[in-house]
């Protein structure tokens, strides 16, 4: 049974993936870290798309936590492999650098480029013997332009793009795609406290976009037909930034 492991699954663009991939047929795995309720919820709405999976708690910054639930769970299955990986899970500590503490650079490097590592190591060594995958790594226009007040979120996404590019070379020849997503301003829990209207006016298109649209890049990015697509890094951001 083919599966997609879609890391901080639970909400925003985590969950707009899951249900993308839970239409295409893929036994979802919902990663989170401590929204149960939210989980339970994506689950539900995968089940309704005639689909299944099942919620998965780690913490993806946590080396030894994810070997213990996915490293065991990939262990364990006779059936079951992990055919598509979404590293989604990422967190944001917005402040100027000058009053940045260490926590907040630590914390959000971990969940997003410790995250990426410790995931993708643990899902790699089935793709490669598969001699098929598809990893579609989360970043943000922040990785790409910088932004004022995010040193460590543009840091992580930054660091997260040069690793898609350096995986892409490593297994390409097994049939295996690595590829980024860099989203803009998305309407999204992580976006709920910014001011849109007086945002929009700076995007082309004058709207934030939608997750469901994240997501449909992201699927495509996790089917056979973008086979000949690695190393790149897709803009979702309505013409912000290209």
């Amino acid at each position: 049974m083919k599966c997609a492991l879609v890391t901080g699954g639970s909400r925003g663009i985590g969950r707009a993936v899951c249900l993308k991939m839970a239409s295409r047929g893929y036994y979802v795995l919902i990663n989170y870290k401590g929204n149960q309720a939210a989980a339970e919820e994506t689950l539900a709405a995968v089940r309704e798309l005639g689909s299944d999976g099942e919620i998965m708690q780690f913490d993806v910054a946590d080396a030894d936590n994810v070997q213990q639930v996915l490293g065991t769970w990939i262990e364990q299955q006779t059936e079951k492999y992990i055919e598509v990986l979404v590293n989604n899970a990422g967190i944001r500590e917005d402040v100027l650098m000058y009053w940045m503490k260490n926590e907040q650079w630590k914390d959000v490097l971990r969940a997003s480029l410790d995250g990426f590592f410790f995931v993708t190591k643990q899902v790699l060594n089935g793709m490669l013997l598969k001699r098929y995958g598809r990893i579609v790594n989360m970043v943000s226009l922040s990785g790409l332009k910088g932004t004022a007040g995010q040193v460590n979120y543009s840091a992580a996404k930054a660091g997260v793009i040069g690793a898609t590019k350096a995986l892409a070379q490593e297994v390409a020849k097994r049939g295996i795609t690595v590829n980024a997503v860099a989203p803009g301003f998305i309407q999204t829990d992580m976006t709920a406290g910014l001011n849109e209207k007086e945002l929009a006016a700076q995007i082309p298109m004058n709207r934030f976009g939608k997750a469901e649209e994240v997501a449909e890049t992201v699927s495509f990015l996790a089917s056979k037909g973008a086979a000949y697509i690695t190393g790149e890094v897709i803009n979702v951001n309505g013409g912000l930034y290209s």
